[in-house]
């Protein structure tokens, strides 16, 4: 049974989603970002320990607010671990009143068709199962489009909502993401073809079947206007996809209705080294000017 509380936040709620869900493949590159150099660890277990002290350094934070961060999504190992004592879910939820998500894909296969389809996710059941457990609201999978190909974006859309009725009846609230890659030559004709495939299914879906959507933000501005007012539909999320925060946040400004959840540039300027004055100022700024973006 979703959690009312939680569902009103991200409906209706003023702010943005964090994107801490890094995993084993980014992990290098995030904490590279953070000033920890792939030479200052050996062991896949040492990475993950460095990263989980990142997220706890930005969780912790008293910038990380729920008057700004309506949620945040996870990555499985961050969910299995806590955060001064509780697990980083019941943490998020009760000591920040920030709605908690979990990554659930396994990454991307290789390029068809113009697109790149998730990886088969064979344990998804057992995960959801543990999510649950977690207390996790919600989830996130990530498929990338490149190319206008009509049977490319039709695969992407059919796999992400297969795999969203699952988690669905798990009783989780999907967050969908077909990211149109934003060096397409043809990012706006995806863009509309991937409107199209959405918007037919969700026309399929019953009343209380209820997903998000996590897209890249448009070329023309208000392009997703009918999907975000689609009554299936909880909330609409951008993705920063490679833009610096500054472009992102003017380019998320246009768009009504449409609310960030960026990960690099949520982070960009944190460094280990700050001390936590200068770490909790940068991610001060961070957070309000892309909160000012997404409202």
């Amino acid at each position: 049974m979703l959690n009312q509380h939680q569902l009103e936040r991200i409906k209706n709620g003023n702010g943005f989603i964090a994107a801490l869900d890094q995993s084993g493949g980014s992990t290098p590159k995030a904490l590279a970002g953070y000033g920890i150099s792939e030479d200052e660890y050996s062991t896949k277990d040492e990475m993950f320990d460095l990263v989980h002290q990142m997220r706890t350094r930005i969780i912790t934070s008293p910038a990380f607010d729920p008057k700004h961060i309506l949620g945040a999504i996870l990555f499985e190992q961050t969910m299995d671990r806590e955060i001064e004592g509780k697990y980083t879910a019941d943490y998020l939820a009760e000591e920040k009143d920030v709605v908690p998500f979990l990554k659930v894909d396994k990454g991307l296969d290789e390029e068809s068709n113009g697109v790149q389809l998730m990886k088969p996710i064979p344990d998804l059941d057992d995960l959801l199962k543990r999510a649950n457990d977690r207390h996790i609201f919600g989830t996130k999978m990530r498929s990338v489009i490149k190319e206008a190909n009509s049977e490319g974006i039709k695969a992407v859309v059919d796999q992400q909502f297969e795999i969203g009725k699952q988690i669905i009846s798990a009783g989780l609230v999907p967050i969908i993401e077909p990211e149109v890659d934003i060096n397409s030559p043809e990012k706006e004709k995806c863009e509309e073809m991937l409107k199209a495939e959405i918007r037919e299914h969700l026309d399929k879906l019953d009343e209380n079947e209820l997903v998000m959507l996590k897209l890249s933000i448009p070329t023309v501005a208000n392009t997703y206007k009918e999907l975000i007012e689609h009554p299936n539909v909880v909330r609409v999320v951008a993705l920063s996809g490679g833009y610096s925060r500054d472009e992102a946040n003017e380019l998320l400004k246009k768009n009504d209705n449409l609310i960030a959840s960026f990960s690099r540039a949520l982070t960009q300027d944190l460094n280990v080294s700050q001390t936590d004055e200068e770490f909790n100022t940068s991610l001060q700024k961070a957070v309000e000017s892309i909160y000012e973006a997404s409202v």
